[in-house]
């Protein structure tokens, strides 16, 4: 089996991976790898931490100055 990266990680805890995929990190998580499993849990605090963040929207003068940017490039 090839080694699981992050991103596959995330495309699993995100649910958005492959059944394939799915089913080589479910297998390698019954095996109790345990660095595999502390990278999991590593990634699941980040995500909950970032869920807790309180995002604010840009301001209007920063989305004029995107829009004419983009509208100038056209």
């Amino acid at each position: 089996m090839k080694k699981i990266k992050e991103e596959d990680l995330i495309l699993y805890l995100y649910k958005e991976c492959s059944p394939s995929l799915k089913a080589a990190i479910d297998q390698a998580l019954e095996t109790h790898n345990i660095e595999l499993e502390e990278k999991l849990a590593l990634l699941q605090r980040s995500i909950r931490q970032l869920n807790k963040l309180k995002l604010k929207p840009p301001s209007r003068l920063s989305v004029k100055a995107i829009l004419k940017y983009a509208k100038s490039k056209h």
